[in-house]
């Protein structure tokens, strides 16, 4: 009794000093960032005052400067609720398909040799060619600019779907098949936690593409949201305002990606243990 109690308190003891470990290497890499985001900045400001026009480009505190601006005049709320909704629906409707076709691509000969050869040649083609046609489609509408950010973010989803699975490794199934696993129950307990890694991959190159698809949607179609501020500006020679929708996309980009890979950390610890 006294050694199984002296085990399982060793054992919690390593349990706590990983997790202190973990913490601590948490706030060392947030540290990390934060010094070398105030350099970067510190650099740029420097450089930016002393070196550059401002009808070449601009600086941190000009940026922050036009930020204020636009905030008070209300541009920049109506800005970017427009571009917020496309973003979000344009996205969320390429996980929903993407997830699903990439699932049954590669679990089902029949479905993947009926849609490769679209798949491929869609993902080949350069989707800022098919943008006058979406427009000549749908019209200058909200409805072609959501249509617009999907197409830029449906293939990485279905593709690392499609890439994740196929890797599962076979003596996993052949070991789920031994034991007469179900359909259903080889996709939740094999398939499915094995290629979730592929999948959120997957997601957060999909934001990226989502954010340049946002962009050009904008910009191609109704000259509105964050697009629109970035022609305007860029007109005015104001590249201050310019930058500040590009600034918000980034922080955007950023706080998406960590957010998943936080939720990757939750749902396949175990990933986060073999990195």
């Amino acid at each position: 009794m006294v050694m199984k109690e002296a085990t399982a308190g060793k054992m919690a003891g390593a349990a706590a000093a990983d997790q202190a470990a973990a913490t601590r290497g948490d706030w060392g890499w947030l540290t990390a960032r934060l010094i070398s985001l105030g350099i970067v900045l510190g650099a740029w400001e420097i450089y930016g005052r002393l070196f550059l026009s401002p009808a070449v480009f601009t600086y941190p505190t000009a940026i922050a400067r036009a930020f204020f601006q636009l905030t008070v005049s209300g541009e920049l709320a109506a800005a970017a609720a427009q571009s917020f909704i496309v973003l979000f629906i344009g996205w969320l409707s390429g996980i929903l398909l993407g997830i699903p076709v990439g699932l049954l691509m590669a679990r089902f000969r029949l479905v993947e040799r009926s849609l490769d050869t679209y798949v491929n040649a869609l993902y080949a083609t350069p989707t800022v060619a098919l943008v006058p046609l979406i427009i000549n489609w749908f019209g200058f509408t909200t409805l072609a600019r959501i249509v617009i950010v999907f197409l830029f973010a449906v293939f990485p989803v279905l593709i690392n779907t499609f890439q994740g699975v196929r890797n599962v490794e076979p003596n996993l199934i052949e070991v789920a098949r031994s034991f007469c696993s179900s359909e259903s129950r080889l996709w939740g307990d094999v398939v499915l936690p094995s290629a979730l890694p592929y999948i959120v991959a997957g997601l957060r190159l999909a934001i990226g593409r989502a954010l340049v698809g946002l962009v050009v949607a904008e910009l191609f179609t109704a000259i509105a949201g964050f697009g629109g501020i970035i022609e305007r500006s860029t007109s005015a020679i104001r590249y201050d305002r310019m930058m500040v929708p590009v600034a918000i996309l980034m922080i955007v980009g950023v706080g998406l990606t960590e957010g998943l890979r936080a939720l990757e950390r939750w749902l396949a610890p175990w990933t986060a243990r073999r990195a």
